[in-house]
């Protein structure tokens, strides 16, 4: 089974999921989120990371809100279950 490559965002907030992002991807030492950050800022750095680099991943430019957008990344970049 492959491993997820995302958290599924429900039932969190925007600190909570990023922050198991964080943990998930520390070898590149991701800006910790506070209820400071700019989720945009933040989601553009996921980017740069070398396995989402080759994936579609969306860009933070056409969401409204960070849920949609970590939820479309979501289904971009995680294997399907099954």
């Amino acid at each position: 089974m492959a491993q997820a490559l995302v958290y599924d965002p429900r039932y969190h907030t925007f600190e909570s999921w990023a922050a198991l992002m964080c943990e998930l991807y520390a070898a590149q030492q991701l800006e910790i989120p506070t209820q400071f950050t700019d989720w945009k800022l933040w989601g553009n750095g996921i980017k740069a990371i070398d396995v989402f680099t080759n994936e579609a991943t969306p860009s933070t430019d056409n969401y409204d809100n960070w849920f949609d957008w970590a939820a479309a990344l979501l289904g971009t970049v995680n294997p399907a279950a099954g």
